[in-house]
């Protein structure tokens, strides 16, 4: 019996996407790319997820590559641009969820804590959640085990009773290593296909 349900954030309640800022940049695409996958990288990103600043993640990459200044530059000062509206297919599952009160509802999410204010700022169901776990509060980050524990601790959650939803299969196939039910989200009706068929949404 599932008594809880746990979201991820960016890609699966919210569109999130340099590309919103880095388009309006780049000419050429494969400059973007280059940029994405040698400078302002995922790893780089993730960094700041676990708490790294703002601010010491810019000044790194400014020493490493001051020839790509504006660019970097515009990752954090224009970071806000890079959030575009909830996925409301989603988020009406969320609704319908919590509107049931049949379960808690949290979020784990791999997010800076300097930045996250500004989306509870633009998201008013970000105020929905029984609980939100946010990496960058906490210093660590999906996919480690510890940044899941910590929710799971804090607000008493059998593993075996709770349901995880994330875009990213690193952090899906980490959800169920700690014995979670984990579903990989592609999109809200496939989401919705999956829920129901664990029993604990109804089709539409």
């Amino acid at each position: 019996m599932y008594n809880t349900i746990i979201f991820d954030l960016g890609g699966v309640l919210i569109d999130w996407n340099p590309d919103y800022v880095f388009d309006t940049i780049f000419d050429d695409p494969e400059r973007k790319k280059f940029f994405y996958e040698n400078i302002c990288t995922p790893h780089w990103n993730e960094e700041q997820d676990a708490g790294r600043t703002l601010q010491a993640a810019t000044d790194l990459l400014l020493d490493e590559h001051p020839e790509w200044q504006t660019e970097i530059a515009a990752y954090y000062g224009r970071w806000s641009e890079m959030l575009g509206d909830c996925i409301q297919g989603t988020v009406d599952i969320f609704k319908e969820l919590k509107d049931s009160g049949k379960y808690k509802i949290y979020a784990l999410t791999n997010w800076s804590a300097e930045t996250f204010p500004i989306a509870l700022e633009k998201f008013d169901f970000l105020h929905w959640f029984d609980g939100i776990v946010v990496s960058g509060t906490e210093m660590t980050r999906k996919p480690f085990p510890e940044f899941y524990q910590i929710l799971l601790d804090r607000y008493e959650v059998a593993p075996s009773e709770a349901i995880f939803i994330d875009d990213n299969l690193r952090n899906v196939l980490a959800g169920k290593e700690m014995g979670i039910e984990s579903i990989q989200f592609h999109s809200p009706e496939k989401l919705r296909e999956e829920l129901t068929a664990l029993g604990v949404i109804g089709s539409h």
